[in-house]
């Protein structure tokens, strides 16, 4: 039985970030960071935007691009 990392050791995964879960369409041992260039391990992943189609290494991160979007409460877009 194949490992589903097998063979994906360092390449970055292609992922669709769905609403609460995300699906592995290239599988893939990490993202990058959208907000920082950082890698983000598959199995980390806990922050990305659905509506970007993006993914981010931390809270601060996904913070800061909602910022950048213009979409936090108060801010005019």
């Amino acid at each position: 039985m194949m490992n589903r990392f097998e063979g994906s050791s360092s390449r970055e995964a292609k992922i669709r970030y769905l609403d609460g879960d995300f699906q592995v369409v290239l599988a893939g041992s990490h993202v990058i960071c959208a907000v920082t260039g950082k890698p983000v391990p598959v199995d980390e992943l806990r922050y990305w935007s659905v509506a970007r189609q993006e993914a981010y290494v931390d809270a601060a991160a996904s913070l800061e691009a909602d910022r950048r979007a213009g979409v936090l409460p108060g801010q005019r877009p």
